[in-house]
């Protein structure tokens, strides 16, 4: 017998019942009743209330993630941390929960970023909750495994009529978090989460009319994908290269190259051995995945197949898009992205804004999705990916390949210029402008990667951003913000947000900030005598 659940905002989901009392369907029920509450909470944002709080639990659900060691874990939860620009707004309170402590210092270099705020009494309305545990799996997992912990953040929201929980990606980890804490979530409701996989978001754009690349989804063998790559010769023989890709896949880790040139003709008797062989030699674009490992994972998750487009100009870009409480969907941005690894499918950073050459057609085709996705119930931020090609000095061409159902690579340097100048993007002109009509442009990556850098510490860091005035500058409203510090020294990994005037002083700067983080790291590494 299902129980029926009646309850108001900020009550538990059903009185007398626990969380782990509720089955999924009634989990949902309880949660469809807590979203309701959505766009009262948004309408009532920057209104100046004195009881307006945000709960950020910054969880990467994901299996690259999750999986990944835990300095690397804790420094994606501090990636997020961009979101204590938000404290700018006087009253508003923010409860922040991360796997590790984050230490003071870093809490300090954020606060300091913000315009024409009292940094102390910033301080004073943000509560940095750590939960303690560096181990794996996603910080919603490991917060919804502690209930004591979860009532201590529950207790910090002063009320719960003007709060909402911002997390990064959704899942039902995730809406357990936002019933546990009584409070609606702002992001794509969990049940949607299909239309994020790539089968899912190849078979919408293909019902909404958005071109993409010639394959085929919803594959889970070897046989499959042989039988999908003979039919996608068949409808383009001159296919050269396929790229499988994983449905859970994220920044090009669950993507694998298949070579197709030099083939039997499509039709012939020999076509389907030779395929095979060349799926079974495909080249994984991960490094530490081994073929037999990412076909088992391809038969447990399924994934699709698709023709690898390649042209004489070559790009990657990206549209960033947010649907409101209300149903409309507003185009925030539009990203070249810069790619890398094996084949050049891993995502290490981006340009902002994308090339306004081809920035207004993606941006349209990616509307139309996005209008799509708003009606289907999608609230929050989320991203389609695209890849243009241009031959000679024609057209451009755009595909679309990939839809982000959360918050991705390009939400934070995009959220964090934006914050840090009050600026917007002008879809119709391509430009980000600020209120007093200044044009600015970022380089951001994620991946400024170097063994050197493992020398440097936190303090050092700061050290050399205020020795070399790297720091970004709020009365020119250029330079530099940096972000995932815990794992500059034990990687020598480190993330970095490169503003500027035009596109090209963005990249001097980014590549000014580069040569002198490894220069000084280079010093530190030099031996100082001993004798």
């Amino acid at each position: 017998m299902t129980t029926t659940l009646k309850r108001t905002v900020g009550e538990p989901p059903a009185s007398g019942h626990t969380l782990s009392q509720l089955g999924e369907a009634e989990r949902y029920a309880a949660y469809d009743r807590l979203q309701q509450s959505m766009p009262d909470v948004w309408a009532a944002m920057r209104q100046d209330h004195t009881d307006e709080s945000v709960v950020v639990v910054p969880s990467i659900s994901l299996e690259r993630t999750t999986s990944s060691p835990g300095t690397l874990v804790q420094a994606m939860e501090e990636r997020a941390l961009f979101l204590l620009l938000l404290l700018r707004q006087p009253r508003l309170r923010m409860i922040y929960v991360t796997s590790m402590p984050v230490p003071e210092s870093i809490v300090d270099y954020y606060l300091g970023l913000l315009p024409g705020v009292i940094i102390s009494h910033a301080r004073a309305r943000l509560t940095m909750i750590s939960i303690g545990d560096a181990g794996p799996g996603s910080l919603s997992a490991k917060l919804l495994a502690r209930p004591r912990l979860l009532h201590q953040v529950r207790s910090l929201i002063p009320n719960p009529a003007r709060c909402h929980l911002i997390p990064y990606n959704t899942t039902a980890a995730e809406r357990d978090v936002a019933l546990s804490l009584g409070i609606p979530m702002y992001g794509a409701d969990p049940r949607l989460a299909d239309l994020g996989t790539k089968t899912g978001c190849r078979r919408m754009f293909t019902e909404l009319g958005i071109r993409c690349p010639v394959g085929a989804d919803d594959l889970s063998s070897v046989d499959d994908l042989v039988s999908a790559i003979q039919d996608m010769r068949q409808r383009r023989p001159a296919i050269a290269e396929a790229i499988t890709k994983l449905n859970d896949g994220v920044s090009g880790s669950g993507n694998a190259l298949v070579d197709l040139r030099d083939l039997p003709a499509p039709g012939s008797a020999e076509e389907p051995e030779a395929i095979r062989r060349r799926v079974l030699a495909l080249a994984c674009e991960n490094p530490k995945i081994d073929i037999e490992t990412y076909l088992a994972a391809f038969a447990a998750d399924g994934g699709i197949v698709e023709e690898r487009i390649t042209g004489e100009q070559l790009a990657s870009p990206s549209v960033q898009m947010r649907a409101l409480t209300d149903g409309t969907v507003e185009l925030l941005s539009t990203h070249d992205q810069l790619l890398g690894g094996a084949s050049g499918q891993r995502y290490l950073g981006c340009i902002f804004p994308a090339d306004p050459a081809y920035a207004r057609m993606i941006a349209e085709d990616a509307m139309v999705i996005g209008r799509h996705l708003a009606g289907l119930g999608v609230i929050g931020r989320f991203a389609v990916d695209f890849v243009t090609v241009r031959d000679g000095a024609g057209d451009w061409t755009p595909y679309a390949i990939e839809l982000n159902l959360r918050k991705g690579g390009t939400t934070h340097p995009f959220l964090t210029l934006q914050f840090l100048t009050d600026g917007r993007y002008d879809g119709g002109r391509g430009v980000f402008e600020t209120p007093a009509g200044a044009t600015k442009y970022l380089v951001a990556t994620d991946h400024l990667e170097d063994d050197r850098l493992r020398a440097l510490t936190v303090d050092d860091l700061f050290d050399i951003v205020a020795r070399h005035h790297l720091h970004y500058d709020a009365s020119r409203q250029s330079g530099v913000v940096f972000h995932m510090f815990s794992c500059l020294t034990e990687f020598g990994r480190l993330g970095l947000t490169a503003v500027g005037d035009t596109a090209d002083d963005a990249w001097r700067i980014y590549q000014t900030a580069e040569r002198l983080l490894l220069e000084e790291a280079d010093q530190a590494l030099a031996e100082a005598p001993i004798i």
